[in-house]
């Protein structure tokens, strides 16, 4: 199965915009004949979406089946293009599958052939805004989303496409006002989900798992509340707190067996807890549900912290030749730990000059740079990665060991206690390796002179040109994409 790199917060908005547009066709007639019958599965999924949560995977298929049967009959339909293309970005979301997003693609364009930009589908524009974000294309996301806000700055929706591509692209200010906004148009599980989420990347912890507490309690459906509580366990874990976070992946995994993310986010507590083969089990199922190249990479980690060598190269040789989508930052930190680190700073600086300047891609740039040699360079992006608030152990540790190598030794002890004090089981390889290098380190004086250093200090790192500043990293302003051109007609589900 062809897969891709994805967010493990909810499903942008978007899908749920377009999905809910069509929602009404499925009201049951009420004219005295007594309570109307329970909803099918269509009904369901559309139900969900309407009221901006997810549906269960069973009942999206089911919307999606029943969305291609009735475009079979009435190709004219351009709602109902919009509904099916955003169902697919959903669904190929969900799956972790790209085969997805070409039917998802051209379902929403169709949906513009039928009815043009011009003429207001904003529907099958905000789909085409949450297809970009899924692919990681953020510079696109950016574009179809603000040209639907500017027609209709209420479409709550339009929000957090913004908010993934406004951050992808480094533009974390915009990313909070985009946040600000939402919240002032609309409540419910999946905003309060944003809102944790915007606060766990400023470094906000209590405010953010109070907010996922909120979203789990507001979850309209049983899909929706075994994300929001997967989500609880991922902020518990990175807290470094793997026995509060085992029982919240407990009760997602209830609700949903098979549940990706809550598989493995159980994975990794298992194996700070000291349960490596209950660990590498939940490992085994995530990757059956969910093939991510994130969980590839964190499976043979931990494997290869085992001495299981083997069954390492083999998930690494599954991360190095798939087909992904928007996995840079993985295959980057990949190639820069365990493959080529000259390959993987090339990739990250291509992947910074599209402007896709998340804190991730500056820590993957700056990691990349520092194992391939320019470690001078790597400071600055190691900074960015780190100073704009999120607490991240392995940025973190990433910085200590970039400034350990320049021997700045005060910064890099700071730091390393800082990574383990983050999370002290952030990585099965490299939480042992700043273990010992803060070991090391606090065995030597910061005023130690050069001489007796093991290499000569060097001169003060700068930082990158374009990291000068927080806006400097920002991507420049792209141009808006013209109205698609109208394509040969296609059935669905090609």
């Amino acid at each position: 199965m062809k897969t891709q790199n994805v967010s493990r917060t909810v499903l942008a908005g978007g899908v749920a915009a377009v999905l809910a547009a069509t929602a009404l066709l499925y009201v049951p007639e009420l004219v005295g004949q007594g309570p109307p019958p329970p909803p099918g599965p269509a009904e369901r999924a559309t139900i969900a979406a309407h009221a901006g949560a997810q549906a269960a995977l069973p009942d999206l298929a089911a919307l999606i089946a029943d969305r291609e049967k009735w475009l079979r009959a009435h190709p004219d339909d351009d709602a109902s293009w919009a509904e099916l293309g955003a169902a697919y970005t959903e669904r190929g979301k969900r799956l972790g599958d790209v085969r997805d997003y070409p039917r998802a693609e051209r379902a929403l364009r169709r949906s513009l052939a039928e009815r043009p930009a011009a003429r207001g589908n904003l529907a099958a524009q905000l789909g085409l805004g949450t297809l970009a974000g899924a692919r990681g294309d953020w510079k696109t996301a950016k574009e179809w989303g603000e040209r639907v806000r500017k027609a209709d700055p209420r479409r709550w929706t339009a929000y957090p496409v913004l908010i993934d591509a406004y951050n992808g692209l480094g533009d974390h200010k915009a990313a909070r006002k985009a946040m600000e906004t939402l919240e002032g148009l609309h409540a419910g599980a999946s905003v309060r989900t944003r809102a944790a989420q915007t606060y766990r990347d400023r470094g906000w912890r209590e405010d953010a798992d109070a907010a996922a507490l909120d979203a789990a309690a507001l979850a309209e459906t049983d899909t929706e509340k075994a994300a929001s509580l997967a989500r609880l366990g991922d902020l518990a874990w990175e807290r470094g707190e793997p026995a509060e976070a085992l029982p919240r992946y407990d009760a997602a995994l209830r609700l949903e067996p098979d549940h990706g993310p809550a598989l493995a986010g159980r994975a990794r507590a298992l194996a700070a807890l000291g349960r490596p083969d209950d660990a590498l089990r939940d490992w085994r199922a995530a990757l059956a549900r969910l093939p991510l190249p994130e969980y590839l990479l964190e499976a043979g980690e931990l494997h290869q912290s085992l001495g299981r060598d083997g069954d390492a190269q083999a998930l690494y040789t599954r991360l190095r030749t798939g087909t992904w989508t928007g996995a840079e930052t993985t295959l980057g930190l990949y190639e820069a730990d365990h493959g080529d680190p000259a390959a993987a700073a090339v990739r990250m600086r291509a992947e910074w000059a599209r402007g896709h300047r998340s804190l991730r891609a500056a820590d993957a740039l700056g990691w990349a740079l520092h194992r391939s040699g320019s470690t001078r360079e790597a400071l600055g992006y190691a900074r960015i990665a780190t100073d704009e608030g999120l607490r991240s152990a392995l940025f973190t540790y990433h910085r200590a060991e970039i400034e350990r190598t320049l021997n700045l030794a005060g910064p890099a002890r700071r730091h390393l206690a800082e990574a383990l004090r983050i999370n002290p089981h952030f990585s099965p390889l490299h939480a042992p390796r700043a273990s010992a290098a803060l070991a090391a380190l606090s065995d030597l004086p910061d005023d130690l002179p050069p001489e007796l250093r093991p290499t000569a200090a060097s001169p003060e790192p700068t930082k990158p040109p374009a990291a000068a500043s927080q806006a400097a990293a920002v991507a420049p302003e792209p141009t808006k994409p013209p109205v698609p051109s109208t394509p040969p007609p296609t059935e669905p589900g090609e």
